[in-house]
């Protein structure tokens, strides 16, 4: 089912780039996040990681020449270390299941990366609108048995 997700996000992500002109945060990410629609904890999670990765990457783009591959490797390595950081060492209550920490390591870093090419909205609503299209056609493939155990 994994593979299922991701590859059908790489094809809605390539479909949606190529038809709209915007990307859905990276590649791989509307897989990822579709596989985590039913964990609103992680997505959020993933989203203020995204955030905090893309508030440091325009800090440092404040003083420094950050463009193309260095701003990419940049986001990717901060959004690597921040998504680290919310599974070791901080706080995350387990409350009725409840853990606010990032999809991956990689992840963060993609959407921060997108978030500054073409916008927080712009990225935010193609990444869920895939996500959901991803998760929706898996349901149906699967005849409504989705289990991705992540």
């Amino acid at each position: 089912m994994i593979e299922a997700a991701v590859g059908l996000g790489v094809i809605l992500s390539l479909i949606f780039s190529e038809l709209l002109g915007a990307s859905a945060g990276g590649i791989v990410v509307p897989g990822y996040i579709a596989m985590y629609l039913d964990k609103p904890s992680f997505i959020a999670g993933t989203l203020i990681v995204s955030l905090l990765t893309w508030g440091i990457i325009r800090f440092i783009s404040s003083f420094t020449l950050l463009f193309g591959k260095r701003r990419m490797v940049l986001s990717i390595l901060i959004g690597f270390i921040l998504g680290w950081i919310t599974r070791f060492f901080l706080f995350t209550p387990n409350i009725m299941d409840f853990k606010l920490q990032s999809i991956g390591y990689i992840i963060p870093g993609l959407i921060a990366n997108w978030f500054e090419r073409q916008g927080f909205i712009k990225t935010f609503t193609v990444m869920i609108v895939a996500a959901v299209l991803v998760r929706i056609t898996i349901v149906i493939i699967s005849g409504g048995e989705v289990n991705f155990n992540v």
